[in-house]
């Protein structure tokens, strides 16, 4: 039995050169796509990987001047501090619910544009709407909120002359709590419904068409055909962005907030990406900023992990 094992161990070891040869062989054949894919590599090594050993400032009283080493450890008290604040589960619940109605809207409207799209059969037609629907995602933010300010303004608004000719009074959209959030998912929708489409139209440009032409000799009308050709098609496609979107569910977005926001509609807009802002930036608490940052990672990490396990049961597809 001894001798099997040594046997065993000494020709593992015999193997371990052979695979390694058999990579770098691999890795030689392709050197052109590991040479393309390079810049993408450093670009998260640099920006994504190292910048996270900077997340050990959240355990201490972080000094500009003393650095990583010199600042002195405080443990939790950063994010003690941070739930004990008097406004956190106010600015938690404004970026939960922000997060819910991007899903809900943002997330299912370019699918739905998508299908509606792969309808049409004009091909001009279908380009210039393409192209339409696309620009806005070229405009920044600040352009973009000029543009919702100036049609929702109260006095020369499109949409409040629109109101008047119902007899209805003019509304501050942008000025009452009530109406900022519908503003804040309303802007990101315009913005980017075009943009999201087009992964699912690369999609649905792969399905083959002979599927269509043998559901259409069977009698299945156009619904029929988009239940049981395109959607099942669109579905993997739709489950691996669903997750990748469940790992930003909090990062709202600071820029899209962050322009809309006034002190009248402050209590409904502030979430943890312009609180971060404020408090790390503006009140240099670094060491806080960075505790409700890596609450957020953390939080987004565990709804991804659950989404994932949920979704390889469901599916069977997973990003892992």
């Amino acid at each position: 039995m001894e001798a099997t094992t040594a046997a065993q161990t000494t020709l593992t070891k015999k193997e371990q050169p052979r695979d390694k040869r058999r990579v770098l062989r691999f890795m030689w054949k392709y050197k052109a796509l590991y040479l393309l894919s390079l810049p993408g590599i450093l670009y998260f090594l640099i920006f994504k990987y190292i910048p996270l050993m900077g997340s050990v400032i959240a355990f201490q009283n972080y000094n500009l001047f003393a650095g990583f080493s010199g600042s002195p450890w405080v443990g939790l008290e950063h994010f003690t501090r941070m739930f004990s604040h008097y406004d956190f589960l106010n600015i938690l619940k404004n970026t939960l619910l922000l997060g819910i109605y991007d899903i809900t809207f943002a997330f299912t409207a370019p699918i739905i544009l998508a299908l509606l799209l792969n309808e049409v059969r004009m091909v001009l037609y279908k380009k210039v709407v393409q192209t339409v629907i696309y620009a806005p995602h070229f405009l920044s933010w600040v352009i973009v909120s000029g543009i919702f300010i100036g049609v929702l303004s109260p006095s020369s608004g499109v949409a409040n002359t629109m109101l008047g000719w119902f007899g209805l009074g003019p509304i501050y959209f942008l000025g009452e709590d009530s109406y900022i959030r519908s503003v804040l998912v309303g802007s990101g929708l315009w913005r980017d419904v075009g943009w999201g489409t087009i992964i699912y139209l690369a999609a649905l440009a792969s399905i083959n068409p002979d599927l269509y032409e043998a559901a259409e000799m069977d009698g299945a009308g156009r619904w029929r055909q988009m239940l049981s050709i395109t959607l099942p098609a669109l579905l993997p496609v739709i489950t691996i962005l669903f997750l990748l979107k469940m790992g930003d569910f909090l990062d709202y977005g600071f820029e899209r907030v962050f322009v809309f926001q006034n002190p009248l509609n402050i209590r409904n807009s502030e979430i943890l990406d312009t609180y971060i802002y404020k408090a790390g930036l503006t009140q240099m608490q670094y060491s806080y900023a960075t505790a409700i940052g890596l609450f957020k990672s953390v939080v987004g990490l565990f709804l991804l992990a659950i989404a994932n396990t949920l979704s390889k049961k469901a599916t069977g597809e997973s990003l892992y």
